[in-house]
C-alpha cells in the first residue's frame, strides 16, 4: 500500500481538501474566512477560494507525519521570513498567526477526524484511515499516468 510519505504533498493536500469539502460539513470557513490574511506579511487574503480547505488537508498532512503537534509548531511551520528595517539588516523568522491553525484544528476535532493529547494534538485513527485511503488512491493514479513514478511507490506486500 502506498504510503503518504510516498505521494507527491501537493496531490495528496488538493485531493485532500477536495474530500475535506465535499464530505464533512464540519469544516467550514467561518464568516472572516474572505477578509482575513494568512500572516502579517501578506498584503491581501488567499486568492483561492478553498483556501480553508487547503489549509486544513496542509494540517492533517502535518499532524499524519510529525503528531503530535502543538499549535505552537504549526504556527512556526506556517511562519515566514520577515524584513525588518532597512535593506542591510537580515531577515528574521516570524510564526503564522495562531487563530486560523486553532479554528481548523477545533473543527477537526468536532468532525472526529483530530484529537487532543497532552503532548499536542494527533489524527484519530479514522483520521488516518483517510489520509492513507486517500493517498493509496492517489499512488493507483500515479501507477497508471506516470509509470516513470513507479521507482519512488513501493512494491505491494503479497
Amino acid at each position: 500500500m502506498t504510503s503518504v510519505k510516498e505521494v507527491p504533498a501537493d496531490m495528496l493536500i488538493a485531493e485532500l481538501a477536495k474530500y475535506i469539502k465535499e464530505n464533512i460539513p464540519q469544516v467550514k470557513p467561518p464568516v472572516w474566512a474572505p477578509f482575513v490574511k494568512t500572516g502579517a506579511n501578506k498584503e491581501r487574503p488567499p486568492m483561492n477560494e478553498d483556501w480553508w480547505y487547503i489549509r486544513a488537508a496542509s494540517i492533517m498532512r502535518k499532524l499524519y507525519l510529525y503528531g503530535p503537534v502543538g499549535v505552537g509548531s504549526l504556527r512556526t511551520a506556517y511562519g515566514y521570513r520577515a524584513k525588518i528595517g532597512d535593506k542591510t539588516r537580515p531577515e528574521r523568522t516570524r510564526k503564522a498567526g495562531g487563530a486560523i491553525i486553532r479554528k481548523i484544528l477545533q473543527q477537526l476535532e468536532q468532525a472526529g477526524l483530530v484529537a487532543k493529547t497532552k503532548q499536542g494534538r494527533i489524527l484519530t485513527p479514522e483520521g488516518k484511515s483517510l489520509v492513507d485511503r486517500i493517498a493509496a488512491k492517489i499512488g493507483r493514479e500515479l501507477t497508471k499516468t506516470r509509470p516513470e513514478l513507479l521507482k519512488y511507490i513501493a512494491p505491494p506486500k503479497e
